[in-house]
């Protein structure tokens, strides 16, 4: 399975956090599943960590991934043009990117957001 992370999913994953659930954490642990964490994910942990709504550090969780072996995925222009055809089902626009980068790229989004399953089965919550 190729899986794309919701921006918090990647934090819980690094973390530790029980949220995750152990289904989910299974899932991205095991080495026959690509996983994938989006520049954008990164970017809302810089703007939120520099706002001080985070106390992440970017440039180390991106360095933390890497040793992980998690893939970067980069925003790119079919990313976007994707985006801007989404229904309205939800605000936030990392997720919205996020979503138009698992249609896009054939990867399943795995979130604890309920919302972002109304764009449809590529979309996974945590367990």
């Amino acid at each position: 399975m190729r899986l794309l992370l919701d921006t918090h999913v990647l934090l819980w994953c690094m973390s530790g956090d029980r949220r995750l659930g152990k289904e989910s954490a299974a899932l991205i642990r095991d080495p026959a599943n690509d996983v994938y964490f989006s520049a954008a994910s990164v970017w809302e942990v810089a703007i939120k960590a520099a706002l001080g709504k985070l106390r992440v550090d970017a440039g180390e969780l991106l360095e933390t991934l890497a040793v992980e072996g998690f893939a970067e995925l980069p925003v790119l222009g079919r990313h976007a043009v994707e985006l801007a055809a989404l229904p309205a089902h939800h605000r936030d626009p990392f997720d919205r990117l996020l979503v138009a980068q698992s249609r896009v790229e054939s990867l399943r989004l795995l979130t604890d957001d309920k919302t972002l399953t109304r764009y449809g089965e590529q979309v996974m919550l945590v367990a």
